[in-house]
């Protein structure tokens, strides 16, 4: 069974399919899914997946992309959310200095905001890091211990890795570790223990080969496993049980 720690249902490219897709997740072997919010109202939708579907929960939280809409407002938003039982965290949130979609000042207020928050609430944190390593970096390092979380869609060095290991994060990997031009990313993941891994699709995006240029989805995160357990040169089964028990610890699911 898998645990796909990081997908988008809440986005439109399944509007047309969402329920169906999503009931039919059991009988592909995948017993969990987590939904992180990038904004208010995707963070709204997550935690109504969430509530739908029993093998689904929830993150919310403002996206680098989105931070200069953000208010306080938003975080009272995302504290009173996160007293429904499936929210599991604060997230998805970071820098992402590769397409700026937000002033980084202002990404880098809310991102610290977020991290605030998180420790107030005692809930972990999922980060997205582009382009952005060192800001990241000394923001996380400013809140632990009291903080943790995962790097999710890792595509940085592993000394980088080590270091945020170190702080009590997990390295999570999509199928970008599969492209034919990951050389450099696998070595990464050769490095990182199989006890801080996790495994996500963050469908609908970076579908692994060899189904690159279609929509993603959580059926596709075994492509994953079977990449990682290649690369330690151990069972899928080792890594899809790892990888389970590392999710359910980060985020406290029974």
């Amino acid at each position: 069974m898998l645990f796909d720690t990081h997908a988008h249902y809440d986005d439109r490219k399944f509007d047309e399919d969402r329920d169906a897709l999503l009931s039919s997740m059991p009988e592909h072997g995948i017993s969990l899914i987590l939904n992180p919010g990038c904004d208010p109202e995707s963070s709204k939708k997550a935690v109504e997946l969430s509530e739908k579907y029993p093998f689904m929960y929830a993150a919310v939280g403002t996206h680098p992309h989105e931070a200069e809409a953000a208010t306080e407002e938003d975080m009272a938003l995302y504290a009173e959310l996160s007293k429904r039982e499936k929210v599991m965290a604060i997230g998805e949130i970071g820098l992402d200095y590769y397409y700026d979609m937000s002033p980084r000042d202002i990404q880098k207020k809310w991102l610290d905001r977020q991290l605030s928050l998180a420790g107030e609430l005692s809930l972990p944190v999922i980060i997205h890091e582009r382009e952005a390593a060192q800001d990241v970096f000394q923001a996380i390092k400013r809140h632990a211990p009291k903080v943790r979380g995962v790097y999710h869609c890792y595509s940085g060095s592993y000394e980088m890795a080590r270091e945020i290991m170190k702080l009590g994060y997990y390295i999570s990997f999509t199928g970008s570790i599969t492209f034919a031009n990951a050389h450099k990313l696998r070595e990464v993941v050769k490095k990182v223990p199989l006890e801080r891994i996790m495994i996500e699709t963050d469908s609908p995006y970076l579908t692994p080969a060899p189904y690159r240029g279609r929509r993603n989805d959580s059926t596709r995160v075994h492509l994953v496993a079977e990449m990682i357990a290649e690369l330690h040169g151990v069972t899928y089964e080792e890594v899809a049980e790892t990888a389970m028990k590392n999710g359910k610890e980060l985020f406290g699911i029974k």
